[in-house]
């Protein structure tokens, strides 16, 4: 994790002066409930202990310098003229972020900002919606704004969705901002209400990074939403009360199959059938049936797999070896695909050995090194230090 202080001194050589403050916003790993979340459904993630920081010092004009450390590259942009730089793509979720304030009528000044990070990048745990959410947060403090959580975690999703143009949901903000430390969230995309289901003591959610880097940006994850909303466009010939897939139930769907083109059924099923899933894991969670949440865990990885298409033959065989491991309720591949991270909810005391096999398993079948990271489920965007 980066440390505190090691941030404010890496702030002060490159701006000649301290930050005014530190903030953190934490990464997140989905336990399930894949591609729900833009269909007004349920999802059940943890934000995890894994964050984005952000230093940060107003300025006396209108001028943003925001430096990465991650990427050692710096951007500076003006308030009065704020658009996408295609030579930093990572810049353009700060960028995002101010100009979505901006439109909120908030009276910003200039700012210095240095970014630090121990998200895994491109592994499926979210780290776009944590440099928004820490931005966004650091600009709300500096200025004097008073945004509620559930406000910044939308402005971040907005920012995400017309400025970067990625067509997300807005779980991975949502997390960012109102994630609860040792719980679990069950949320409702369609209203943004949610209830906080503890993680029992004796299992732990192992996070293994496959390392194939996706592009969600690319066109194949907006082409999954497309194809969701002409679901609901044709089913609504025969269904004219439903705006969105969730509120289509299995049996209605196989019930007006007939309506939907080969390459849009299968993406409906994946989406009605995990709403359904989300909410049957939630309450085995609740009562803690560890082998029922797993079971749905791997039926969740088979759709994804088949009916949604987003999985890669690299995260099939990290949920293949994880099954066969002892101490392993159940696993799946967690964000949107193409790559990025499984998730696996293992026994405590099961863990160092899981972790290994699953290393020594990947490497030894695909000759590739995967990484692990155990998680705790943590709090959301926070104040780290004011100097």
């Amino acid at each position: 994790m980066p440390d505190v202080r090691a941030l404010r001194d890496a702030f002060a050589e490159r701006y000649g002066i301290h930050p005014r403050l530190i903030v953190r916003a934490p990464g997140r790993v989905n336990l399930i409930g894949e591609h729900t979340d833009y269909n007004e459904g349920f999802v059940l993630p943890i934000a995890i202990d894994r964050s984005t920081f952000v230093a940060a010092r107003a300025r006396t004009d209108r001028i943003v310098r925001v430096y990465s450390a991650q990427f050692a590259a710096e951007d500076v942009f003006s308030l009065d003229q704020i658009e996408r730089n295609p030579d930093q793509p990572w810049s353009n979720y700060v960028r995002g972020m101010v100009k979505g304030l901006l439109a909120r009528d908030l009276p910003l000044v200039g700012s210095d900002l240095l970014i630090d990070s121990d998200v895994p990048l491109g592994g499926g745990l979210s780290s776009s919606a944590a440099l928004e959410v820490a931005t966004g947060y650091a600009l709300q403090l500096l200025n004097n704004a008073d945004l509620l959580g559930e406000e910044l975690a939308l402005l971040a999703q907005g920012a995400e969705n017309s400025f970067v143009g990625m067509q997300c949901g807005i779980m991975d903000q949502f997390m960012a901002t109102l994630g609860r430390a040792g719980h679990a969230l069950l949320l409702d995309c369609r209203d943004l209400s949610y209830r906080a289901i503890p993680i029992p003591p004796d299992v732990r959610v192992v996070v293994c990074d496959s390392g194939v880097r996706h592009s969600l940006l690319g066109s194949a994850y907006n082409e999954r939403r497309a194809a969701c909303q002409e679901a609901v466009r044709l089913l609504r010939t025969r269904l004219p009360k439903i705006t969105a897939l969730r509120d289509v139930s299995p049996e209605q769907l196989a019930a007006n199959a007939d309506l939907l083109p080969p390459a849009v059924l299968p993406r409906a099923r994946h989406v009605v059938s995990e709403i359904r899933r989300t909410l049957m894991a939630a309450a085995a969670l609740e009562r803690g049936d560890l082998a029922a949440f797993g079971t749905l865990m791997l039926e969740s990885h088979r759709s994804l797999r088949d009916d949604y298409e987003v999985s890669v033959p690299e995260l099939d065989t990290l949920v293949e070896l994880a099954r066969a491991l002892p101490g392993c309720y159940g696993s799946r591949l967690t964000g949107g695909g193409f790559g990025g991270s499984t998730v696996s909810l293992v026994a405590v005391g099961a863990v160092e050995d899981f972790a290994a096999g699953l290393v020594a398993g990947y490497r030894e079948r695909l000759g590739l090194d995967a990484h692990v990271l155990v998680c705790t489920a943590s709090e959301g965007v926070s104040r780290a230090a004011t100097f």
